[in-house]
């Protein structure tokens, strides 16, 4: 609810039981500089019946003539411009600094990645091979069957999350997708701080690629909305795609060196976390937005002509 074009009220309907995340990352975040987000304002939160807490409500300022990804970027890419990839790929690399960042919040932000068991199966690994299990259950008809056929090369691009372990851990966002992305009258603005709604009981400390993985795959969403809604050209958007997805990458890339943060991304982890990415993108649509299927079995058909 937006009230007097000043504030924002996000419900949360059913109350989400506390402790929640979003509220301490709001104050750490705020705490070490980060304003590239809706400003902070409050939390609404009460106790249930049981004496248990439950947060009702997250209120942040009102961003004028806000529009998210799934408008502007698709806008972008029907014009085939790419510089905002730019701008995206700073805005992260500055959110995972600042989430690196200590503060009286999170004097401890990073961890290390905890050694791998001698049965050589990582949690991401484990995660993974389940998500894409439960996408191929879940996954009927052609789109089905394709998926099915491909199974062992989708599984085999897993494979390096088996060994991971030494990469740094981080309070990562969880859902970054062009969605959560913002572009207002004085720039872009995250939100929406609230975890991967396919995931639940996730560690909050991940590595920095899980999101960066995830940032660049909506760009490949946004394609295939650009060419199922709006009437693009597949290849003129196949290539937008390459070039908006190499321009973020480098522009992360670039700015966590400028920021003394290089060793956040391990780049190996890229490649599967996008698998995994495109899989629960196949379970959200079965579970929630049937139509959304063709987004991820199109970039997964392009990824796998």
């Amino acid at each position: 609810m937006v009230v007097g074009e000043s504030v924002v009220v996000k419900w949360l309907t059913p109350p989400a039981p506390l402790p929640q995340p979003t509220p301490d990352v709001f104050a750490h975040l705020t705490s070490v500089g980060f304003t590239a987000t809706a400003t902070p304002y409050a939390s609404v939160s009460r106790n249930d019946d049981d004496g248990d807490g439950l947060l009702l409500a997250l209120v942040t300022a009102y961003l004028p003539d806000a529009r998210d990804g799934w408008e502007w970027c698709v806008d972008e890419a029907v014009s085939g411009h790419v510089g905002f990839a730019t701008d995206l790929g700073v805005l992260a690399a500055d959110l995972h600094a600042a989430m690196a960042t200590p503060s009286t919040t999170f004097p401890d932000p990073l961890r290390q990645a905890p050694a791998v068991p001698a049965a050589g199966a990582t949690a991401w690994s484990v995660r993974a091979g389940e998500a894409l299990d439960e996408a191929l259950a879940l996954t009927g008809g052609e789109d089905g069957d394709w998926l099915a056929a491909h199974a062992d090369a989708l599984r085999a691009e897993l494979t390096p999350l088996s060994w991971a372990d030494a990469t740094p851990l981080i309070r990562i966002h969880g859902d970054l997708h062009v969605g959560q992305i913002l572009r207002w009258r004085d720039g872009y603005a995250v939100i929406d701080f609230d975890g991967n709604p396919t995931v639940t009981g996730a560690d909050p400390f991940q590595p920095a690629a899980r999101d960066l993985a995830q940032l660049i795959t909506s760009l490949e969403h946004v394609g295939q909305v650009a060419v199922r809604r709006r009437d693009a050209h597949p290849l003129v958007i196949a290539a937008w795609t390459v070039t908006a997805r190499d321009a973020l990458e480098s522009a992360y890339l670039a700015r966590l060196a400028e920021l003394g943060h290089t060793a956040l991304l391990d780049r190996s982890l890229v490649r599967p976390f996008e698998i995994e990415q495109e899989c629960r993108e196949l379970i959200y649509a079965a579970r929630h937005l049937p139509r959304w299927r063709y987004a991820p079995m199109g970039v997964l058909r392009s990824w796998y002509p």
